[in-house]
C-alpha cells in the first residue's frame, strides 16, 4: 500500500502542485493545488488539480452561479451531499455538484486523493466536517 500512495504523490498526471495556503482555513489536514485553467479570456470555468493527503478533507460548501464537476484520477476519497450518505470514490469516478448543493470530498483515511476540480461559478465556504462525522466513514 505504502508504494501505491507514494506512486499517487509522486507521479501525479497534472503534478502534485504546491501546498495548499490559499485555502488551507477552509480544509481539514494538508491539501496541494495545481491551477491549470483560470476564468480569464472568455472561459468561464477554473480548472484545478487537487490532491489531498490522507485524512484531509475541505470544509461543508455550495456553488452559485454555477457547477463543478470532479474527475477523480487517483487513490480514494469521499464525496458527500448535506442529507445523504457519503459515496467512496476512486480513479474514474466522476461527480457532478449543481448550483446550490451542500457538499464535501476529500481523502479517505488511509489513502492519498486526487481529483480534477471543474468549477463555474463562486464557492460559499460554510463549516468544517467534523472530525466525529468522518470518523463514521469507513
Amino acid at each position: 500500500m505504502a508504494e501505491f500512495e507514494e506512486a499517487v504523490k509522486e507521479n501525479n498526471l497534472f503534478g502534485l502542485g504546491k501546498l495548499n495556503t490559499a485555502y488551507a482555513q477552509y480544509f481539514t489536514g494538508a491539501s496541494y493545488l495545481q491551477g491549470l485553467v483560470q476564468a480569464k479570456n472568455e472561459v468561464d470555468v477554473n480548472v484545478a488539480n487537487v490532491n489531498f493527503e490522507p485524512g484531509c478533507r475541505n470544509n461543508w460548501h455550495v456553488h452559485h452561479d454555477g457547477f463543478q464537476i470532479l474527475l477523480v484520477t487517483a487513490g480514494n476519497g469521499w464525496y458527500q451531499e448535506a442529507g445523504k450518505p457519503a459515496r467512496l470514490l476512486s480513479a474514474g469516478d466522476v461527480v457532478v455538484i449543481h448550483e446550490g448543493v451542500k457538499h464535501w470530498h476529500g481523502a479517505t483515511k488511509a489513502s492519498w486523493f486526487s481529483h480534477l476540480a471543474i468549477t463555474k461559478g463562486t464557492s460559499e465556504w460554510l463549516e468544517a466536517v467534523t472530525d466525529e462525522d468522518y470518523a463514521k466513514l469507513g
